[in-house]
């Protein structure tokens, strides 16, 4: 348990250095992912961790990976960069929600009273957040509001987070998780590749590149990994709760933001609604 918290602690802190790095989101996944790559490559390469292709569809399912991850961290990231770090975040933990919704199309289940119940607290706790009607917040987006971008910026990477969950389940039978970062950053950094652009203060962000893709990318995720062969499942989901907790009280300490009765209020119906799908 407790290798999961300091998991939670160590994510919870990539909105700050994304708000202090000054650096285009795509230029800091890029980075982080190289390193990350490189890492556990050579990590791989010492321990000579075979790569075993468990077949053509599973293989097929591995590389998609790479796309999905890139939505949901670039979404994630830009959210970071144009609205508080606490309306991304809590627009962000949706995922368990579109997880409810996506999952019965590829195992055949059909949602249950729980999941109504929760898919409609997230609605309404959503709206309450954003403080205007349907209609004004879409006039808001297309008006090139920063705080509205920011925030359906955030509801993007929690679907593409959904779905990312569904894929990880489908493959976690078939690879290590190590082979599954390891392919899954390697297909993000080559994907970014022919974008990248490096901006004029790039050389002042090395230690950004260096805290994401080292704790983010590689520390974070071990950490989480093997604390996941001490507890449940279930409780592993419950203590990744606590992650929108840790990323608000940062937001207050390190960025001086405030967090309104609006955005407290909509984000606890999140965070039920997520609570409740996850019990269900």
């Amino acid at each position: 348990m407790t290798r999961i918290l300091l998991a939670v602690v160590l994510w919870s802190s990539s909105g700050i250095i994304i708000k202090y790095s000054g650096m285009p989101v795509s230029v800091l996944i890029f980075f982080s992912c190289l390193i990350s790559s490189a890492c556990l490559g050579l990590s791989m390469l010492i321990r000579k961790q075979r790569i075993s292709l468990q077949g053509i569809r599973p293989f097929q399912t591995l590389l998609a990976l790479g796309p999905i991850s890139l939505i949901n961290t670039f979404s994630f990231y830009f959210a970071y960069q144009n609205t508080s770090v606490a309306n991304a975040v809590l627009t962000h933990y949706t995922a368990p929600i579109f997880v409810a919704l996506i999952a019965p199309l590829f195992l055949k289940e059909r949602p249950s009273v729980k999941i109504a119940i929760a898919v409609a607290a997230a609605t309404a706790g959503l709206w309450i957040m954003l403080g205007a009607s349907a209609d004004q917040f879409v006039g808001l987006f297309f008006a090139g509001d920063h705080n509205a971008v920011g925030i359906m910026a955030g509801l993007l990477s929690g679907f593409a987070y959904g779905v990312l969950i569904i894929i990880l389940r489908l493959l976690a039978p078939s690879y290590d998780p190590v082979v599954m970062t390891f392919f899954q950053n390697t297909i993000i950094a080559l994907m970014l590749l022919p974008f990248i652009r490096l901006p004029e203060n790039f050389a002042s962000a090395w230690w950004a590149f260096a805290v994401m893709g080292t704790v983010h990318s590689i520390a974070a995720p071990v950490l989480y990994f093997r604390g996941m062969k001490e507890v449940t499942a279930y409780t592993a989901s419950i203590l990744g709760y606590l992650e929108p907790v840790c990323v608000i009280i940062l937001g207050m300490i390190f960025l001086n933001e405030a967090v309104g009765i609006s955005t407290l209020a909509g984000g606890l119906m999140i965070l039920f609604s997520g609570y409740l799908t996850l019990k269900s």
